[in-house]
């Protein structure tokens, strides 16, 4: 007699899913690690700040700055090109060794 007759077969089978994201980078709340690194230290000073003064105008600035640094490096994350100085490719790609001298004529 079978055990799991009165059971769903569905049910006691383990699924998986594939992951499909695997060269995707490790991201935490939408950040990258070095972001987020800079977010939670960013939080924690201003923590910092707020135990130490006192003041409604100081807890509602830090609030505000750290919520402008979040939407300001969410849209660093996003817009990858902001920051980008150097090309991307070279002018000249060529497989010939550079000997250093210049054959030109001047």
């Amino acid at each position: 007699m079978n055990p799991y007759r009165g059971l769903n077969y569905q049910s006691c089978m383990k699924k998986f899913e594939l992951y499909k994201n695997i060269r995707k980078r490790a991201v935490i709340f939408g950040l990258p690690i070095s972001l987020f690194a800079l977010m939670m230290a960013s939080i924690i000073i201003s923590l910092l700040v707020v135990i130490f003064s006192f003041s409604f105008g100081m807890i509602v600035g830090v609030f505000l700055f750290n919520a402008l640094l979040y939407i300001a490096l969410i849209r660093i994350t996003n817009d990858r090109q902001l920051f980008q100085m150097a090309k991307t490719f070279p002018e000249i790609i060529s497989n010939k060794r550079n000997s250093g001298l210049d054959y030109e004529k001047d």
